[in-house]
């Protein structure tokens, strides 16, 4: 069984950070891409940053500049540093990683239960 668990999130003041972490755990060969998305109430889920296996990355405008993506491939982790937030960036956010089971060879989507970040002051 793949699990992927995201912690981090929280309630924080406008302007102000948290980072957050998402890891996997189970049994798999191995894991590609891995990004993190978010869904605001009454909205639709978007992408808010992927990072690559080599480490490329890419970010929704929204978020460019104050938003940071990495990962540590040894710890089969994704975090994402988020400064300056912004009541917009209200929202459960959500992992995403690319994973290859044992003895497959394909690579499958697998979601995290998501994490809130509530800002306000």
């Amino acid at each position: 069984q793949v699990q992927l668990v995201e912690s981090g999130g929280g309630l924080v003041q406008p302007g102000g950070s948290l980072r957050l972490s998402c890891a996997a755990s189970g049994s798999f060969f191995s894991i590609n891409g891995m990004g993190w998305y978010r869904q605001a109430p009454g909205k639709q889920r978007e992408l808010v940053a992927v990072i690559t296996k080599g480490g490329q990355t890419n970010y929704a405008d929204s978020v460019k500049g104050r938003f940071t993506i990495s990962r540590d491939n040894a710890k089969n982790t994704v975090y994402l540093q988020t400064n300056s937030l912004e009541p917009e960036d209200t929202a459960v956010y959500y992992c995403n990683a690319a994973i290859r089971r044992r003895f497959t060879s394909d690579y499958m989507d697998y979601w995290g239960k998501g994490t809130l970040v509530t800002v306000s002051s």
